[in-house]
């Protein structure tokens, strides 16, 4: 590990050139500490450095292209932004009293949820929220607006859903990582229910309006109870987390200037026990040791909800568009591709790099050097060992792992020999080729999925193994078209280290989700 890093370190030359830093991913002031953990080097730590370019734009269309649309009743969608009254609920529309940046690490849901928390987590330049996006696009049509972005203001959330002709209600479900605990949730989300009292939100709003419209800014599957079928919510969306430009992305979906064309990433069930699977609640193996056996294998998501037969509410691969989509002329064709051989062989010896001494001495710390507290340097602070270790287990049986200093010649796994294992794994063995018709009136992008039904009798019913997005102007057709590689329609074998096709019989199917599979053909 320590020779690939400096392997890389080297690769970009950054032994002869360094780029002085210009940024502290501590804090935001211009001058503090440059080791801000023991206070030192107090100086210019924060230039502040604009690199952000047009990105904006592009994080504003790939929220809007990221968006499901999972219900439209009776074309709800798209609205003209010149509707009789449009009211706005939920706190998930508004803002963060605390400013966008207010929580450290995005560590709260408060306001509209456009990213998780945690330590990858950075700073909104700006976020837009829906509720303004929303109420800008209604003032330009010159239209009524209003919002109510308390959750539990029941009284008032009812008037103004008695008065809407069309309600727009935002709900959101958040998690990240376990150094914050937000209401409960530390990291992980405790259950897929929506949060602060989304439920309860929806279930009030659309009692009073018969045109509610929900949008879901979650992390995940939630539990949505029987709002697919409920005869005044007329339209559902998933928004994801979808960053700075959040209400602008979502009403460009909503006002029609984006025609939705995502598809669903997981699965959307019933109940938590449809998911068969089941987070680990607390420690169990030892002292605060977790330990979780994966018995499910690769029956997760689709593939569980398949094997077990459970009707999902949407399914994976799911997803709406406002124009309507043909799916024709399937085939299949055979490659010529050689036969698939076995790695066989060695890896060569693990290179000695430098001369190490066995002095001690040579590797204390440099005369006069002055460290930096808690900071980490690659010098002793003793010549005796143990008592630079600073571990009571140093030099016990077991200190070093067996093998772990064992820079012989490996045998090669069959299947490995190559960055991303045997090159012949990904030998193309058939072309799928399938006819997508846009047969509606404006037009639309579609994401036609390749599902895979490998036959065995503990495979997964079928498997994603390719999609495509096309965009289709009305009454044109495109060809989506997938490469299955030896690797697509082969089973690890654990026995033997190596990927193998079985003999059973193998299935192509076409569709628009991992349920809908509209053609389907044997492999030749």
């Amino acid at each position: 590990m320590v020779t690939r890093i400096i392997a890389a370190w080297y690769f970009v030359g950054r032994d002869n050139t360094s780029v002085p830093v210009n940024f502290h991913s501590w804090f935001r002031d211009t001058y503090g500490y440059e080791y801000f953990i023991a206070n030192q080097g107090y100086g210019l730590v924060n230039e502040h450095v604009e690199v952000r370019a047009e990105h904006t734009n592009l994080i504003r269309q790939i929220g809007a292209a990221s968006t499901v649309l999972l219900k439209n009743s009776d074309h709800a969608l798209p609205l003209t932004g010149k509707e009789r009254f449009t009211a706005v609920f939920g706190e998930d529309a508004g803002g963060n009293g605390y400013g966008p940046n207010g929580c450290p690490d995005r560590g709260c849901d408060n306001g509209t949820l456009a990213m998780g928390w945690g330590s990858g987590t950075a700073n909104f330049p700006f976020l837009v929220t829906p509720e303004t996006a929303i109420q800008n696009e209604i003032v330009r049509n010159n239209g009524a607006f209003q919002s109510i972005t308390d959750n539990y203001a029941g009284l008032q959330i009812n008037e103004l859903a008695n008065q809407a002709s069309v309600a727009i209600v935002f709900v959101n479900a958040d998690s990240g990582e376990s150094y914050i605990s937000v209401d409960g949730n530390n990291g992980d989300r405790n259950n897929l229910t929506l949060w602060k009292g989304g439920d309860v939100l929806i279930q009030n709003v659309s009692a009073h309006c018969n045109n509610t419209i929900v949008v879901l800014h979650t992390v995940g599957p939630v539990l949505l109870s029987n709002y697919s079928d409920h005869p005044n919510i007329t339209a559902i969306l998933w928004a994801g987390l979808p960053g700075e430009q959040s209400g602008n992305s979502i009403a460009d979906v909503l006002y029609g200037r984006v025609n939705p064309s995502a598809k669903l990433p997981f699965t959307l069930g019933k109940s938590r026990e449809d998911y068969s699977t089941d987070l680990l609640y607390t420690p169990n193996e030892g002292t605060n040791a977790p330990q979780v056996n994966f018995t499910e294998g690769n029956l997760i998501d689709y593939r569980g909800f398949d094997d077990a037969d459970i009707t999902p509410v949407y399914e994976f691969g799911y997803g709406l568009s406002y124009t309507t989509f043909a799916y024709s002329d399937l085939k299949i064709s055979k490659t010529t591709a050689g036969n698939y051989t076995p790695t066989t062989g060695r890896t060569p010896a693990a290179p000695v790099l430098g001369a190490a001494g066995n002095n001690t001495a040579d590797y204390l710390f440099p005369a006069n050097f002055s460290a930096v507290p808690l900071y980490i340097y690659p010098y002793l602070n003793f010549t005796d060992l143990k008592a630079s270790a600073n571990d009571s287990n140093y030099g016990v049986p077991g200190f070093i792992p067996a093998g772990s200093q064992d820079g012989s010649s490996q045998t090669l796994l069959p299947a490995g020999g190559a960055p991303g294992g045997n090159a012949q794994l990904y030998d193309v063995l058939y072309q799928v080729t399938a006819t997508i018709t846009n047969t509606g009136k404006i037009s639309g992008s579609e994401v036609p999925q390749l599902y895979l039904s490998l036959g065995g009798p503990s495979d997964p019913k079928v498997a994603l193994r390719g999609f495509e997005r096309l965009p289709i102007d009305p009454g044109r057709s495109a060809t989506f078209a997938v490469a299955l590689t030896r690797r697509d329609v082969s089973n690890w074998d654990p026995a033997q280290q190596n990927w193998v096709i079985s003999p059973y019989k193998k299935t192509v199917h076409v569709g628009t989700s991992s349920r809908k599979l509209l053609l389907s053909a044997p492999l030749p």
